[in-house]
């Protein structure tokens, strides 16, 4: 391999899952991009992409070898911007992945400022819900809530998120505003439920005790595996819910939700900034991270 620009295009013919799409990005002619992976191919001795008139796939070996370019890429980026001012702009493309609502009430509404003091930085904002494989699809960073659970990430904790309930205007005129846990099931009470994947238990109606935090399982009609729908539910008055502070106070501003109970409030979540690998804090990723620390700020507890 002559030079990094063969990896280069390769990682991006692998993200995108297109040639057509990945030599655009990149500004280059598509037969350039396709011949430059041919001869990356040769060079290694092995096939790193399945190609289909539909799509294209890493193969096995194309992703273990796609694990190491990325890495090595970044390592390239490091190195030319070490001796670089902490001050200057950011550029280059950066994939992040974080939780939809965290997106939608917090992280995109801060992006103008982010993007008028860096307007070469290329942003690829994932929002969602289920959590992404950071090496396979390609992701720099994610910004996660609650606990880390796969030991071979690479974590750095934010902050805990502050946590409210909330129910409709017209909600409670019909069931009675809650005053104690046992007003929930006495004055027959519903709760929106959220479930990651549906056929499992869903969450309860969390409530802190002196020994720490405890779950009712309220009865309701309703079940989502997406948070944003969740609120929705709440909005349109299904039943109560608990959320994000970050994303439920516009709506308590506007009079659109009530907060209840506000001496028992669920569990702060922990926000944390995660990378696949040590190496993978490059520049561009701590200045984000440092970003997204204090954007996010004024909904720790």
């Amino acid at each position: 391999m002559k030079n990094l620009e063969s990896l280069i295009i390769f990682a991006r013919v692998a993200e995108m899952k297109s040639f057509t799409r990945a030599a655009e990005s990149l500004g280059i002619k598509k037969g350039r991009a396709s011949m430059v992976v041919r001869e990356l191919e040769n060079d290694v001795g092995a096939t790193l992409l399945h190609r289909t008139t539909r799509t294209v796939q890493l193969t096995e070996d194309g992703r273990s070898f796609y694990a190491r370019a990325r890495d090595l890429l970044s390592e390239a980026e490091e190195l030319q911007s070490m001796f670089s001012h902490s001050g200057m702009s950011l550029r280059g493309r950066l994939r992040v992945d974080m939780p939809a609502v965290l997106a939608q009430s917090v992280v995109v509404p801060a992006l103008p400022q982010l993007l008028e003091a860096h307007p070469e930085l290329e942003l690829e904002l994932s929002s969602t819900d289920r959590r992404v494989d950071l090496v396979l699809e390609g992701f720099d960073c994610v910004v996660r809530l609650g606990p880390i659970v796969d030991e071979t990430l690479i974590a750095r904790p934010l902050g805990k998120l502050r946590m409210i309930n909330a129910a409709s205007p017209g909600y409670l005129e019909r069931f009675g505003v809650p005053q104690t846990i046992d007003d929930l099931v006495n004055q027959g009470h519903r709760m929106v439920h959220y479930t990651q994947n549906f056929g499992s238990k869903a969450d309860g109606w969390q409530y802190p005790t002196d020994d720490g935090y405890k779950s009712l399982m309220l009865p309701g009609t309703m079940s989502f595996n997406s948070v944003p729908a969740c609120h929705e539910a709440g909005l349109a008055g299904l039943g109560l819910i608990q959320g994000g502070y970050s994303a439920l106070i516009p709506h308590i501003k506007r009079g659109t939700l009530v907060e209840v109970l506000p001496n028992l409030r669920p569990e702060p979540l922990t926000a944390s900034f995660v990378v696949a690998h040590r190496r993978n804090f490059s520049q561009r990723v701590r200045a984000f991270m440092n970003w997204t620390e204090e954007v996010l700020k004024p909904y720790f507890d």
